[in-house]
């Protein structure tokens, strides 16, 4: 494939570098207004956050491809212009790699796919690139973006730039964002894909509403649970990304009924907080730190403890995602047992003992949750909750089995505190909260009713220079 380098962690050499390294600190807003005044070529922008892949790569392991000469020919394109493409024009990004990049390796994570290149963006691709923006490469991921750490047989762990001992969350991750080797990332989320490495890593994500960035070509129409989103060091940046990937499909039945009922929120708006939903595993060392959060926001709205009713919210998820698994890969692990990864392979076997009546249930559950989010947004313009369950864990261990020596009863059970969102489809905002020189990064979900989004990037953007939930860059 011309253009595009396998990378994963190796160290290479980069020509014409820049040494203006400054630039890989500006968010993207920053970087599109400037290439835009002329003051910063899209070249010079490109070379820089090249350089800087070049530099830290080698230790985290956040590409699995680097695509350098085609991000140059774009950028050279972008510089020659006359007009701008769009808002991102001259923009670098990233795309998460189970998403279909025309002309770049795509692998899901796998080595089933070592080889697979399509001929045909995404959809959040095409539009990313029909508003300007310059494609660096592909960030690693879980296989199939099933795994608490986000590694496979081909590539990993993405290391936290925080701790390269320890997980930069599974399975967007966050380094390459956290670490400035590019400004704006895309994710997936299905449990809290993009949610998880955004707190570990320190960094800011957005899970639209489902629907806000049409999948046409997602097999399972009516599926909700997961979605694109973003990963960004703050809320103008995840925003900016929205605005030009969102807008609806016809071939995506989410994104053809889309309604938004957003609308201005007070002054000083009513928050919602929650630890656990009523139902979540948590550590104790996050309740301290979410504790803090809390009191924090305080000072800038009305907070009450309250949470919908959540009861079965964990049952009802593990089941929906096992029945989606099992019919997606059902038929990898029957004819390519040996080349998948357990966690994969635990996912496909719990989805294919369940019955019709298991999963319509768990659909009956789903909404009775639904409605009481809906009747708890009734009262209250924000609900907010932890961003994860737990600190980073080191590398090694692929997945989260207890919290506090209390056995979780499966590997996924660590992340309720995100899937709850997942299961009912309200939009997330994730943002870090402030922490010590000595703490690790940790954020906070901020959830609004669907349709909502900008009324998140509204109060997160106070949130954001009021308390100071912001990106701080790691000690690398």
């Amino acid at each position: 494939m011309p253009g595009a380098v396998a990378f994963c962690g190796a160290f290479w050499h980069c020509h014409a570098m820049t040494t203006d390294q400054s630039i890989c600190d500006l968010t993207a807003a920053t970087l599109a207004r400037d290439i835009a005044k002329g003051e910063l070529s899209s070249r010079d922008a490109v070379e820089a956050h090249l350089a800087r892949i070049a530099q830290r790569d080698g230790q985290l392991a956040a590409f699995v491809t680097v695509d350098a000469e085609g991000a140059r020919r774009a950028a050279d394109i972008c510089d020659a212009a006359t007009v701008s493409k769009g808002p991102l024009h001259g923009v670098p990004v990233a795309i998460k790699d189970l998403t279909d990049t025309a002309g770049i390796a795509t692998s899901y994570g796998s080595v089933l796919f070592r080889n697979h290149v399509p001929v045909v963006d995404d959809l959040v691709v095409a539009r990313l690139r029909r508003a300007g923006a310059i494609i660096l490469g592909k960030t690693n991921t879980a296989e199939f973006g099933f795994g608490a750490v986000c590694t496979n047989k081909l590539c990993g762990p993405t290391r936290n730039p925080f701790d390269p001992a320890l997980t930069s969350g599974g399975s967007s991750g966050g380094s390459a964002v956290a670490a400035g080797m590019v400004p704006l990332a895309h994710g997936t989320d299905f449990g809290g894909s993009v949610r998880t490495p955004a707190s570990f890593c320190g960094v800011a994500s957005i899970r639209p509403t489902p629907g806000r960035i049409p999948s046409p070509r997602r097999p399972l129409g009516w599926d909700m649970l997961a979605t694109h989103g973003f990963l960004a060091r703050d809320a103008d940046d995840l925003e900016l990304a929205l605005s030009v990937c969102g807008g609806g499909d016809a071939n995506d039945p989410l994104s053809a009924g889309f309604v938004s009922d957003d609308r201005p929120v007070a002054r000083r708006p009513r928050i919602a907080v929650t630890l656990d939903f009523g139902v979540a595993p948590v550590a104790r060392d996050v309740r301290a730190r979410f504790a803090a959060a809390c009191d924090a926001l305080a000072g800038i709205a009305d907070v009450v403890a309250s949470a919908p009713d959540c009861g079965g919210a964990i049952e009802t998820f593990r089941t929906l995602r096992a029945a989606h698994i099992a019919n997606s890969f059902g038929e990898l692990l029957r004819t390519r047992r040996g080349e998948l990864t357990p966690t994969v392979i635990w996912n496909i076997e719990a989805g294919a003992r369940l019955s019709a009546e298991d999963y319509l249930n768990a659909e009956r559950r789903r909404t009775a949750i639904y409605r009481s989010f809906r009747e708890l947004f009734t009262r209250v313009d924000f609900l907010v909750a932890t961003a994860a369950s737990v600190f980073p864990w080191p590398n090694e261990i692929s997945d989260v089995t207890a919290i506090h020596g209390i056995a979780l009863e499966t590997p996924i059970d660590y992340l309720a505190v995100t899937f709850i969102v997942s299961l009912v489809g309200f939009p997330v905002l994730t943002l870090p909260v402030r922490r010590g020189d000595n703490d690790l990064p940790f954020g906070i979900q901020i959830i609004a009713p669907p349709g909502c989004e900008s009324r998140l990037f509204t109060f997160g953007r106070s949130i954001e220079h009021e308390l100071g939930f912001s990106h701080r860059r790691p000690p690398l």
